[in-house]
């Protein structure tokens, strides 16, 4: 197969080939945007690969699963997507397998627990593109301000709270259920109290009493007292919480490595421990990941094999984490970045990656149950209102989503 054979199918007849690139944005404004990341990559492999072109589009993260779906829909798939959700995708056959599309080595350099993470019936179809695991961040300064220790449990985080308040803080606890990334901010929170959004066999298990609790407990220990700052956590996402953080303006919230970089950039002196539980610190972390994956629609099936194979070499995947603070999904740039001193900030989260929490990626029902929690989430911590009525309604359209697949 050669770039002019498959060149045949492309849009401007010329026997040149374009491949859509949508990717999600993790810049916060337009100085670091991912556009200039994915556009230097682009120009790179061009050069590298005439013939072949790199139209490149990029949307926050509020939207651009959604708007990935609705080309999906439309029928404009793009040839590449870097988004949150591949299951779906791959259960209706839109996408190529990745032996279908990258190099053996290229495939054999991913993480094992993000490589079974990526599979839907034991073929590998989101590649893992970045990954994070998650703690809790606290503002040193004022933690010394208002004479306050690292937090440990749920009560350090209420009592700690209440005398950050006291001291003039705007947000005690910042926390983030709007829609941009609520599903993180919940899982984080479910893991807190011993829950998740699955049991022991893999069943979505989100109303499940574990989880009720915590979430009543967030309604009434945190939002009901008033130390969740000016903001509803329902209105409140997750960019302008971490805004407000760098700012001074916020004394606790969870956070990924990104924002520590943010931070200390603005003068702010952070503080980081796993996000306190019931009785002590929560066992294990929430990680997360990002996927890539090749749509068939267009027909560019080695075309984009050879963007993703370049898109994969050492130098791309630690120039992403580098810029973002977040950390790489294969093994050869993972151990540079743990032999590098300069990414000594990053090494409790990348020990943690091996054995955090994922989302249920595998499942094809995650992309619609994650896009209901990111809807209702918020509505469960309001005054007056039920986090359970809200986690039952949740988890029953999960468990009828799952029953579809």
């Amino acid at each position: 197969m050669t770039v002019t054979l498959s060149g045949c199918a492309s849009d401007d007849g010329g026997g040149d080939v374009t491949l859509r690139l949508v990717a999600a944005d993790y810049g916060t404004g337009a100085e670091n945007t991912s556009k200039k990341y994915w556009d230097d990559v682009a120009v790179k492999f061009e050069k590298a690969n005439p013939g072949i072109d790199v139209d490149v589009s990029v949307y926050s993260w509020k939207d651009v699963d959604r708007e990935v779906a609705e080309m999906v829909k439309a029928g404009k798939a793009p040839d590449i997507a870097q988004i949150g959700a591949f299951a779906d995708y791959a259960q209706a056959d839109k996408l190529y397998t990745a032996d279908e599309m990258i190099a053996i080595r290229t495939g054999s350099n991913f993480l094992p627990s993000l490589t079974y993470a990526g599979e839907v019936d034991g073929k590998l179809y989101g590649l893992p593109f970045v990954a994070s695991t998650r703690l809790l961040f606290y503002n040193k300064g004022l933690f010394d301000k208002a004479g306050l220790g690292a937090p440990q449990t749920r009560d350090d985080i209420r009592s700690d709270a209440a005398a950050l308040k006291k001291s003039g803080v705007t947000y005690p606890f910042a926390l983030p259920l709007g829609q941009e990334e609520s599903q993180a901010e919940t899982l984080m929170w479910l893991l807190s109290g011993g829950g998740g959004y699955t049991d022991e066999v893999g069943n979505y298990d989100i109303d499940s009493p574990a989880n009720v609790a915590t979430f009543q407990w967030l309604q009434n220990d945190l939002v009901g007292k008033g130390l969740t700052g000016p903001v509803a956590p329902k209105e409140l996402d997750r960019a302008k919480a971490f805004d407000a953080f760098t700012k001074g303006e916020v004394g606790m919230l969870n956070g990924h490595p990104t924002l520590m970089q943010e931070a200390e950039k603005k003068g702010i002196e952070v503080g980081m421990v796993p996000l306190p539980g019931i009785d002590g610190p929560t066992k294990g972390s929430m990680g997360v990941a990002d996927w890539m994956m090749g749509f068939k629609q267009n027909g560019h099936r080695v075309e984009i094999g050879k963007f993703l194979d370049f898109a994969y070499k050492d130098e791309n995947v630690l120039a992403f984490a580098d810029q973002y603070d977040l950390l790489p999904v294969t093994s050869s740039a993972s151990l540079a970045m743990e032999a590098d001193s300069r990414h000594e900030p990053l090494h409790e989260f990348l020990a943690a990656l091996p054995n955090s929490q994922l989302y249920p990626f595998g499942k094809t029902s995650w992309a619609q149950v994650s896009e209901s929690i990111k809807e209702k989430i918020g509505s469960a911590v309001e005054p007056g209102a039920s986090p359970e009525s809200v986690l039952v309604q949740i988890a029953s359209q999960a468990r009828q989503a799952e029953s579809a697949e």
